[in-house]
């Protein structure tokens, strides 16, 4: 696993797991690593709930925005 990068890592929310129902909890808060690949294809590379990061929809997932100290906190945690 990558231990994601404070500033090119996002946070997204999962809105959808469908087929992914073991790897993705929805309403869950995910770190999103930068993938332009992936982006070209329509998916985003994030750590899920194997602690490994994958490949997943774009769809399945809404961008999030926190108070700085939030968003250091769940990335110190990942």
């Amino acid at each position: 696993m990558r231990k994601p990068q404070t500033s090119n890592a996002r946070l997204l929310i999962c809105v959808e797991n469908r087929g992914y129902r073991a790897s993705l909890e929805k309403r869950k808060i995910y770190v999103s690593l930068t993938d332009p690949e992936a982006a070209k294809h329509g998916q985003v590379r994030v750590i899920d709930e194997s602690g490994e990061d994958y490949l997943y929809p774009r769809s399945f997932f809404l961008p999030v925005t926190l108070p700085h100290s939030v968003r250091k906190a769940i990335l110190a945690a990942a």
